[in-house]
Parts: structure tokens; C-alpha cells; sequence
């Protein structure tokens, strides 16, 4: 039996999507098992569902994070993200540092969970 091009563009498309996907997935490498944070991240979560620990997420400098018309936006790789509603996580900020958990799929960058911290 023959491939057709066709085919073959079409699983090495879905490859390259199941690959992304799996190289976006949570990670905990242990870096910060001695954290008096970690049950605190462990179980942050925003309406999009679990962060799934700070190992995932990373601070935002004040630069690269704002709020415009009552939404926030990050800058992520020079290229600035709308955060969902649902991202923002709204409890208290204990770490007290601004974080974000992004996403990267083959659609692009988006915001799993957003933290804001305090503009100084």
C-alpha cells in the first residue's frame, strides 16, 4: 500500500500536535520540596483548574505584567497575553511575587494561572 502525501502531511501534523502536547505538561522537579510554600502551590488553583506547583509557574518583574480595561496582560516571550478571567487566581498572595504558569501548544502561548502580586 502507497502513501499519499496527503497521509503522510496528516500524521506528521498529528504527531507534531500530540508531541506538544506532552512537552506542556506539569512538572515537579522537587526544587523547592523544602519550601514552606509547597502544600500552598501544590493546591493553588485558578478556574481553569490546578497551577500544579510553583516548579510550573514563574515570576513576573513589573515590567512585563499590567492591567488595562480591568484585565490583566503578561508579557511572555516579547509578546504580550490577554490572561483569562478564570486564570487570575483571586485568594491572598502569599508568595507575594507576581507568577504566571503558561502554556505552549502548537496555538500558541496561553495562561493556565496568573498571580498578581504588588506593583511596586
Amino acid at each position: 500500500m502507497h502513501c499519499t502525501n496527503f497521509s503522510k502531511i496528516c500524521i506528521a501534523v498529528l504527531l507534531a500536535i500530540l508531541w506538544a502536547g506532552n512537552t506542556s505538561s506539569a512538572r515537579d522537579d522537587g526544587r523547592y520540596a523544602g519550601s514552606p510554600l509547597k502544600p500552598w502551590f501544590d493546591r493553588l488553583r485558578s478556574g481553569q483548574g490546578l497551577c500544579c506547583s510553583d516548579a510550573d509557574g514563574f515570576v513576573v518583574s513589573d515590567p512585563d505584567w499590567e492591567s488595562q480595561n480591568g484585565h490583566y496582560r503578561v508579557r511572555l516571550e516579547g509578546i504580550w497575553v490577554v490572561v483569562p478571567d478564570d486564570a487570575v487566581i483571586t485568594e491572598p498572595n502569599r508568595a507575594g511575587r507576581t507568577m504566571v504558569w503558561p502554556v505552549k501548544s502548537a496555538l500558541g502561548i496561553s495562561i493556565r494561572c496568573f498571580l498578581p502580586g504588588s506593583m511596586i
